[in-house]
């Protein structure tokens, strides 16, 4: 496959570009590429890139990076969906791995320390802005606004696991799409697609790009067996690959739940941290998974330096995250099409980006306490489960710095870039205090 209108090289040198400005979150970047390749350089038409872009929503893993794949895929093959996807992601990977380095190596400090406060404060209300964002387009008709509330009652009240609600949305979705689709707010479909059906493209894509997902894992298992954290790492990334629908904002709590208190790789405040360096960086949010992963090797190095183990820990981070990306569009890209005329599959994946407003919201109040208090809790009664805060333990310094960063984001419409950088800098005014 192949385009006439554009060569290897200026597919090459156009996601460079826009692998070094796509800041400013999944918004920013499919804005970006539109403007990049749609308007100025024309490559590929205006109805092409928005069907592309639903295909992408209905997919686990960030759906920019995908975009960029499917862009790449489009005009030349595997070979482009290599080269726009890879570039789209390693400008970010590059500033995220020097970022978590200085990070580790200036934790202890308390400068630094306050510098992260504010950064919290601001990654709080950023989250929030996401959940107004995400509902206001995701909550069409009353069963998704249902499902919503279900998903957060789910997760903070009784404790299910993440991948259990996005699976039981998924579910729950395509039985009703089968019967009635109304309730999903979805459009009836009557036309049905022409032509063969792809299947040897996508069984060689899926044969293909699975083994190169499972190449670092079964290389770990070979050789620092599976007691080893480089396992755990890729192990746990890589089923996370799988249910992150709806972006980093919707996976983060779990995330956090499973590295902080099963695995022990960092703690609740430097899961705020991370988010806050990947909003500062280009590429997809999700890159706040090679941060944990960074972190994790770094704190359990054996037989490695720190600093070695961390880079190795934060590269398979980043190999598990994204090859899976790259294995969902060269398979399902081919089947665009007829994606579109499955009433089932339509309703599963909507019923799911309903029920990530309510992961979102879980998140958001996760934040919340953590940020806010020094010490958070569990109360737990019968099949109940839920955190709750010591009140006595309120920073008042985290209270103002959040109620400052609402007040720029909802208010005064400031950007996320001038947020972070005015609530850090609040924060080391208020320590100094």
């Amino acid at each position: 496959m192949s385009d006439p209108r554009t060569g290897l090289p200026d597919l090459t040198r156009a996601f460079w570009r826009i692998g070094w400005l796509s800041f400013g979150g999944p918004a920013g970047q499919i804005a970006l590429m539109h403007r990049e390749i749609v308007e100025e350089r024309g490559w590929v038409d205006e109805s092409d890139y928005l069907e592309a872009l639903n295909l992408c929503h209905l997919l686990p893993g960030p759906e920019a990076q995908q975009l960029a794949t499917w862009i790449g895929w489009r005009l030349h093959g595997w070979r482009g969906g290599v080269i726009a996807g890879g570039l789209f992601v390693l400008p970010g990977a590059l500033v995220m791995l020097g970022l978590s380095v200085l990070y580790a190596l200036a934790a202890n400090l308390t400068w630094f320390e306050a510098l992260f406060l504010g950064i919290k404060a601001a990654v709080l209300a950023i989250v929030l802005q996401a959940l107004n964002r995400i509902g206001s387009r995701a909550l069409g008709g009353w069963l998704r606004k249902l499902l919503a509330i279900a998903a957060f009652l789910a997760l903070f009240v009784f404790g299910l696991p993440f991948p259990l609600v996005v699976l039981g949305a998924l579910a729950l979705g395509a039985m009703i799409g089968g019967v009635r689709p109304g309730w999903l707010a979805l459009d009836t479909v009557e036309t049905t697609p022409h032509g063969p059906m792809p299947w040897i493209a996508s069984l060689r894509a899926v044969a293909s790009w699975g083994a190169i997902w499972i190449a670092p894992l079964a290389l770990v298992l070979a050789t620092l067996g599976p007691g080893h954290v480089l396992w755990d790492v890729g192990l746990f990334f890589s089923k996370l690959a799988v249910v992150t629908f709806g972006g980093a904002y919707a996976v983060l709590a779990y995330m956090a739940q499973q590295a902080v208190e099963t695995y022990g790789w960092l703690g609740p405040g430097e899961m705020a941290d991370g988010l806050g360096l990947a909003e500062t960086t280009p590429g997809p949010l999700i890159m706040v998974t090679q941060f944990t992963g960074f972190l994790a090797g770094w704190r359990a190095p054996e037989p490695f330096s720190p600093l070695l183990a961390g880079v190795l820990a934060a590269g398979l981070t980043t190999w598990v995250t994204f090859a899976p990306c790259f294995l969902w569009i060269f398979a399902l890209a081919p089947w665009m099409e007829r994606l579109k005329y499955a009433p089932r599959i339509r309703a599963g994946l909507a019923a799911v980006i309903a029920a990530v407003v309510g992961v979102i919201a879980n998140l958001a109040l996760w934040f919340a306490l953590h940020v806010l208090f020094a010490r958070v809790g569990t109360m737990d009664a019968g099949p109940v489960s839920f955190s709750l805060p010591e009140w006595t333990t309120l920073d008042w310094r985290a209270a103002v710095l959040t109620v400052l960063a609402l007040l720029l984001t909802f208010g005064f419409k400031w950007s996320v870039m001038r947020v972070l950088a005015l609530c850090a800098t609040g924060g080391l005014a208020l320590t100094l205090l």
